[in-house]
């Protein structure tokens, strides 16, 4: 009797930890995915003795399906869950990570696979454009929203319109690259201002959501990529995006007395796929310019990188052995 109570249980709980399953672990497949992405490019602008950047895509693919696994499940169990979440006006922008775990796999697979990369681009432009057009129609005809709500996050939704140039340029006509391109670069200045607005005239972004700071300069340096695979080659306009990433970084990195004082939460893996993002800009600035400068700042990006992945799965494994993620959140 004890024994089937003791099962009874443990199902519960089960089903309580899919239930409260947060759309947010997608941050750690993206974290991820950019890692690799990050190694891969490090692989071969730096001539690396070593090739680790299979293994990781081998751990990203893996962790990924995982992760849509069970999301997938929670949606067939709990689906008014995931439209409360999806409602949600800072959980809902979590989605479009989906989009941009296929259109950094596109990148990943250019010089290996040119058909499987066109078809993981398609993919996830098609699932960013869904996106990007549902929720900014939320966006305009919202009726919940307060100044509480914005946060770094919000970048989230625009950034993989600025990630499809990459791949693109080698899959479509230039054209689209560009339309995609516009959409992010200017939705990105207009949510850079919402956000300092908030940050220097409201209340504080809470410690929760303190980590997406490092969003801040991810969209800019993700710029400069395209920008320079658009073009050819550095340009005027990409050089800016990319200094200005850089300082966004810096003032960051001042602030780092903020980051120390908050516990762990999912939302820690904000600071992994901005620094992905800003290891393969200063290894594609070396690339093009041969300046040893960029080559030092780049090993201590990926040093800095290598130490924060590590630390956030350690991080993220213990809190699971305490069952300190996917419990009930109050907003």
């Amino acid at each position: 009797m004890a024994e089937n109570s003791q099962l009874t249980a443990t199902g519960e709980y089960n089903l309580s930890r899919l239930k409260n399953f947060p759309i947010s672990f997608l941050a750690i497949c993206l974290g991820l995915i950019g890692f690799t992405l990050a190694w891969q490019k490090a692989e071969e602008i730096l001539e690396t003795p070593f090739a680790l950047s299979p293994y990781l895509l081998i751990f990203s693919i893996a962790v990924s399906l995982v992760v849509l696994g069970t999301y997938s499940l929670k949606i067939i169990r709990y689906f008014d869950e995931v439209k409360k979440e999806f409602n949600h006006p800072i959980k809902m922008n979590f989605y479009p990570i989906l989009a941009k775990l296929f259109l950094i796999a596109s990148i990943i697979f250019l010089g290996s696979n040119l058909a499987l990369s066109k078809y993981l681009w398609w993919i996830g432009v098609v699932i960013q454009f869904i996106f990007t057009i549902v929720i900014m129609s939320a966006w305009i005809q919202h009726d919940k929203y307060k100044i509480q709500h914005i946060n770094p996050s919000w970048f989230i939704p625009v950034v993989g319109c600025i990630i499809i140039p990459i791949a693109g340029v080698k899959h479509f006509s230039p054209e689209l690259s560009w339309f995609f391109f516009s959409i992010g670069l200017f939705w990105w200045l207009i949510l850079t201002t919402l956000v300092i607005n908030r940050m220097i005239f409201h209340n504080p972004i809470p410690d929760k959501l303190m980590p997406t700071l490092f969003i801040l300069f991810a969209p800019p340096v993700i710029g400069f990529i395209s920008l320079t695979k658009l073009l050819g080659g550095l340009n005027p306009s990409g050089n800016l995006l990319y200094y200005f990433g850089l300082f966004l970084f810096i003032l960051i990195l001042f602030q780092i007395k903020l980051f120390f004082r908050i516990k762990f939460f999912l939302s820690w893996w904000a600071y992994s796929f901005p620094l992905d993002a800003l290891a393969i800009g200063t290894l594609l600035m070396y690339h093009q310019s041969g300046l040893a400068f960029f080559k030092v700042a780049a090993i201590v990006i990926l040093v800095i990188l290598n130490l924060v992945i590590l630390m956030l799965l350690i991080k993220t494994a213990l809190a699971m052995k305490r069952r300190a993620i996917c419990i009930e959140e109050v907003d």
